[in-house]
This record gives C-alpha cells, sequence and structure tokens, in this order.
C-alpha cells in the first residue's frame, strides 16, 4: 500500500488527513478510521504520559526527556528567571526513515 503525502493542500499531515487516507486505501468507513487515528494517538500519548518510550520499528523513537532547572532572562527586559524542571519529548528517525528522507533506496537489514 502506498500513500502519498505530495497530494495534501498544506505541509502539515493532521489526523483528518489520516482518516481520510483510512477511508480511501483500506476501506474502513469515515467514524471507524477516525476511531482508529485517534485510538492510536491516544496510546502513543499514554504512553509517554507514564514515562514509558514509544518505539515504531522503521519510523522511530519518542522518548520522555527530564531537564534540569536553569536560569533565564527575559529577552524583552533582560530581568533573570528561573525556568523550572520540565519533561519534554524527543524524537529519534530510524535508520531506515532517515535513509528514506535522503532518498536512498537501497535495501537494509539494520532499524
Amino acid at each position: 500500500m502506498e500513500i502519498s503525502v505530495e497530494s495534501l493542500e498544506t505541509p502539515a499531515l493532521t489526523k483528518a488527513q489520516l482518516a481520510e487516507m483510512l477511508f480511501d486505501q483500506i476501506g474502513l468507513n469515515k467514524r471507524e478510521s477516525k476511531d482508529m487515528i485517534d485510538a492510536f494517538f491516544d496510546l502513543v500519548s499514554d504512553s509517554l504520559v507514564e514515562g514509558d518510550d514509544v518505539k515504531i520499528s522503521g519510523f522511530g523513537n519518542f522518548q520522555i526527556r527530564t531537564k534540569a532547572p536553569r536560569p533565564g532572562r527575559n529577552p524583552r527586559t533582560g530581568e533573570s528567571i528561573p525556568i523550572e524542571a520540565r519533561r519534554v519529548v524527543t524524537f529519534h528517525a530510524s535508520h531506515k526513515l532517515k535513509e528514506q528522507i535522503q532518498g536512498d533506496t537501497s535495501p537494509t537489514t539494520a532499524s
């Protein structure tokens, strides 16, 4: 199954567009397509909130990273302000995805 993103009107791929692709290419009805996309992203976000990494083979890894508190400053006033500790999501693309982005079509065995 080939999914083409070039035909999209905007440079961003939306959940609604993903659901439409499921409807068009797999034959799920629109409600099932929307529910499937929502369920997928709910699973990913719930796992990340719980502190678990999300690994999607051939695509990449989403990880939670805790950033330490640090001093910062307001760029408008120059006033020093503390930046509190926080958790952030990082994404690391798989080798396969990186190769696809670079246009390398040779098959690889590493992921």
